[in-house]
């Protein structure tokens, strides 16, 4: 988990550096110098919130391999029974 909220922590200082790049503005202006935890606050969330989605989503994948699962094991045992009628 750590590392998918250090990856969009890091995505959202170089959101920054892109958008001083873009302005043609120095990057660490005293006066700016606040917006990049701002920044990297913004892309944590965002990672930390994507992780979160991904746990829901395997979560409820693995319920679904586990139900089919349970209904192939018992459609097998009922063509076994039907075989050996």
């Amino acid at each position: 988990m750590v590392h998918r909220v250090l990856f969009w922590t890091g995505f959202g200082v170089a959101v920054r550096f892109w958008q001083l790049g873009l302005e043609m503005r120095p990057f660490f202006n005293r006066g700016s110098l606040w917006a990049y935890p701002v920044f990297a606050g913004a892309g944590a969330s965002f990672g930390y919130w994507l992780q979160g989605v991904d746990e829901r989503q395997t979560a409820v994948l693995e319920e679904r391999k586990r139900m089919i699962l349970e209904k192939r094991a018992r459609k097998a045992a009922r063509d076994a029974e039907a075989e050996a009628l």
